[in-house]
């Protein structure tokens, strides 16, 4: 059985597209609506220094990452790292896992992106039809939920060139709106708000309980710097430099996300942070309307949130799909989902699938998705874990394998990113932990894994011998010796069957005469 082919998609994503993927799947909605609440958890001083510890448990993360996706730039990233080192069963766990993580988020960004417009335009809501789990369901909601739907699915099957496009306009957007919060801060913010909400706490245990309080809830506002290894073939940047801009974009949001905290606590004192939250409940917006005495600059931070939104939709969208497409491949779910569109190489039966999800998610409440996103970052964790422990491995069973941009002090990083990981993933377990999932969320996690289940025994039935193989991508040079090389066995084989078919002819003819 053929193992090795050249790509079948387009190198078309440069050094920036990759980054703004990265950054634009990192920075969503939350730094608009949650940033009241990092500070009512460690304090303004308190929670930036807990997205930066967060950020530190990440990074080490991020480093494996780097350096795998130089060393194997093959579609399907966490697929194709963990079948090298843990074979085929820990690669279809990793896999299925990180998938259930870009579904979880796609989903959920189809039902925040018209949840935000009802912020800017209260009127928005017509048409009222149902209630799920406490949450209004509208006709114009849905409307917008869908249409925009499937407005996403339509860019990432037109090519993830186009979704670059999108997302680097989003992303300018979103750190245009940041900078100006920011600046707004510097210029008119005043250090006496900062007063008594520098960290939270009487005692200096209780102030670092709470900055650790921020620090294990950050990691998870971080997911989406793993979708770059998921577009490897489609992109044309030196390897080494492919693990670079991972690292940059990891240590980008950390910036912004503290920046932004900072910013926040600089224009609002702690009343008004406590008044926000039980009003509007977006802290960061109505931090820019202070800042600049305007309720149309705080629907700006408003925009700069929903463009926050699309990106992360866009982003794991686009690492859904390829995830997907990576175990089709491999014969571990059914082969449909490793077809390309003809036109644009983009593995459109996957896109078509999770776009239905996210086309019929909203139908199922707000509240619902919040369930579902819990469950998808368990899943992330699982498969950042099974990463770190891939990368490990194959320093140790692969020693000479190339790797372009190489991590140094490989014991250290490796056994820091499997312990952080390791943690996020026990803080999911651990009822009290703050992280734990409920009950509904263990059904949906353990639902999907189900579904895992059933796809793994029906495809190693239908599929036998052929399931859980790793087709390795071959450069084209390489792909070029081969196809030389299967050009001169053809070759000797023509002439070795003529011979015999003279040799044959030869010998009758003697016997006739």
């Amino acid at each position: 059985m053929d193992t090795k082919k050249s790509s079948e998609f387009d190198k078309v994503l440069g050094a920036w597209d990759i980054l703004v993927i990265a950054f634009g799947a990192m920075i969503g909605w939350g730094w608009v609506v949650s940033s009241g609440d990092w500070i009512g958890m460690g304090g303004v001083v308190g929670a930036a220094i807990g997205f930066v510890i967060g950020g530190i448990m990440v990074f080490f993360v991020g480093l494996t990452y780097a350096e795998l996706t130089g060393a194997m730039p093959q579609c399907g990233g966490e697929h194709v790292f963990s079948h090298r080192a843990l074979g085929p069963m820990g690669s279809f766990i990793c896999t299925w896992m990180i998938i259930l993580g870009y579904v979880s988020v796609v989903c959920f960004e189809a039902c925040a992106l018209p949840t935000i417009i009802t912020y800017i335009f209260p009127g928005f809501l017509k048409g009222y039809l149902y209630t799920v789990a406490g949450f209004d369901i509208y006709a114009s909601w849905l409307a917008v939920a869908i249409g925009v739907s499937l407005f996403m699915t339509y860019i990432n099957i037109r090519g993830v060139k186009t979704a670059a496009i999108l997302q680097t306009i989003l992303t300018v957007i979103i750190g245009s709106v940041g900078i100006i919060l920011i600046a707004a801060s510097a210029i008119n913010g005043d250090m006496s708000n900062l007063s008594g909400q520098f960290f939270v706490g009487e005692s200096t245990g209780s102030m670092v309980k709470g900055v650790l309080a921020v620090a294990v809830m950050t990691p998870f506002y971080f997911i989406g710097f793993d979708v770059i290894p998921q577009a490897a073939e489609e992109i044309d940047v030196p390897l080494k430099k492919i693990g670079r801009i991972l690292v940059l974009s990891i240590v980008m949001a950390v910036v912004f996300y503290a920046l932004i905290i900072l910013a926040v606590g600089h224009i609002l004192n702690p009343q008004e942070i406590l008044f926000s939250q039980s009003g509007t409940g977006l802290v960061t917006a109505d931090a820019m309307g202070k800042a600049f005495n305007s309720t149309i600059m705080a629907k700006v931070i408003i925009v700069g949130g929903m463009c926050g939104i699309v990106t992360s939709w866009n982003s794991f969208l686009m690492g859904g799909s390829r995830a997907m497409y990576s175990m089709a491949e491999s014969y571990m779910i059914p082969y449909t989902f490793a077809k390309l569109h003809p036109k644009y190489k983009t593995p459109v039966n996957a896109l078509y699938l999770i776009g239905a999800l996210s086309v019929l998610a909203p139908f199922a409440g707000r509240k619902m998705l919040v369930w579902i996103v819990d469950a998808g970052n368990f899943g992330c964790c699982i498969a950042y874990c099974m990463v770190s422990i891939s990368f490990m491995i194959l320093r140790k069973k692969e020693p000479d394998l190339e790797r372009p941009y190489k991590v140094k002090n490989y014991k250290f990083i490796g056994t820091m990113a499997v312990l952080m990981s390791g943690f996020m993933v026990v803080m999911y377990l651990i009822p009290g932990s703050g992280a734990a999932l409920v009950w509904q969320e263990w059904i949906m996690a353990g639902g999907w894994c189900l579904l895992g289940v059933v796809f793994c025994i029906v495809c190693r039935r239908k599929y036998k011998e052929k399931f859980g193989i790793l087709v390795e991508i071959v450069s084209d040079e390489d792909a070029f010796a081969l196809q030389s090389s299967d050009e001169e066995i053809s070759a000797a084989l023509d002439v070795a069957i003529d011979a015999a078919i003279n040799k044959i002819l030869s010998e009758r003819k003697v016997r006739f005469e």
